[in-house]
């Protein structure tokens, strides 16, 4: 059978899960943990890869990943060998730790990101031993859980250093004392609500996300050949312009003021399609492009996008338009 086609480009966010072989335990003490924390560390400087957050189980674990330069392969490969080899002297062993390769799956960040991290948090507590357990009990448990990133989302005097916070912060209103309120009820909700894993929306694709987002995946990443390394401009330019000089980008292809173009009210269609263009050609998320045009909330961004890509789907003028800037931007950044 032929191996599941790794998605990779750059800015894709992931969720990465790998099992110890016979599914015997991967960390045999506190002193394991903490060799694995550490080679994660070095791994994601190496690869310029960022930890959103994690949990460390018996038998496995859960991370979620955000690649700013599409290199998730180089990177779990790097980090696996070195925590197997780090394991497996301090053992006195030999062969191999884990069953098989990792398994990843893409996300739609902007719509599962949240909810990954959300479900990654919760492991803890999502086997037999706390069936019958009210939540509150629950809650307790999850806050003595050392090998988890939750308690950083929580408090900030627990932050470690690997871990990038402000990216899901961003969702709940900043890294700041208000995100980090918002982001614990989002998590002490779901233990009463007990929803089913965002996770079981990959199956089959690969793909956690809506339409919309699996479709540009399939246009854009999985088109041709398949894959984004058969593509070198794209992957060159995908996500790799700064925020500021795709708006003076667009301020010298259309003619707008820069300050008409991020005032509220004023250039709604120029606005639309400026969102657009950052959400697509820069390393940035939609709370990100919020902050940027005056601290419009995330959900007001997304449909503003939405609804300039409905036009788009009908009106071929705007389509053409949005493509034209696009490759202009291109050629600047060339």
């Amino acid at each position: 059978m032929a191996r599941a086609l790794r998605i990779q480009y750059p800015g894709a966010c992931y969720h990465v899960t790998c099992r110890g072989n016979e599914r015997k335990n991967i960390y045999q003490d506190s002193e394991d943990k903490r060799i694995f924390k550490s080679k994660l560390k070095v791994s994601q400087e190496i690869y310029s890869v960022e930890v959103l957050s994690y949990v460390l189980m018996s038998n496995h674990f859960h991370l979620l990943i955000h690649t700013p330069h599409g290199n998730l392969s180089e990177f779990m490969r790097h980090f696996n060998i070195s925590y197997t080899s780090a394991y497996n002297r301090r053992h006195k062993r030999c062969g191999h730790l884990y069953q098989g390769r990792y398994k990843a799956f893409l996300i739609d960040a902007d719509n599962y990101l949240l909810a990954v991290s959300r479900y990654i948090h919760l492991n803890p507590i999502r086997t037999d031993k706390y069936v019958g357990v009210t939540p509150e009990e629950q809650w307790a448990e999850l806050q003595k859980y050392a090998d988890s990133s939750l308690a950083g989302y929580c408090r900030e005097s627990e932050k470690e250093a690997f871990v990038n916070y402000r990216m899901l912060l961003g969702y709940m209103g900043g890294d700041n004392k208000k995100g980090r309120q918002g982001y614990k009820r989002f998590v002490q909700e779901e233990i009463c609500a007990g929803a089913e894993s965002p996770l079981l929306l990959g199956r089959g694709s690969g793909i956690i996300g809506e339409n919309e987002f699996i479709e540009w995946v399939k246009a854009n990443v999985l088109r041709d050949k398949g894959d984004i390394r058969e593509q070198p401009a794209l992957k060159k330019f995908r996500k790799s312009m700064k925020p500021q000089a795709v708006i003076k980008g667009f301020v010298e292809i259309t003619g707008k003021q820069t300050e008409e173009l991020l005032q509220r009210g004023r250039c709604v269609a120029e606005r639309a399609l400026l969102m657009e263009v950052l959400y697509r050609c820069c390393d940035i998320t939609q709370p990100d492009i919020g902050r940027l045009f005056g601290g419009v909330d995330y959900s007001a961004v997304s449909q503003a996008r939405k609804r300039l890509r409905e036009k788009m789907a009908n009106d071929e003028n705007l389509k053409w338009k949005y493509d034209k800037i696009i490759e202009q931007l291109m050629g600047m950044s060339g």
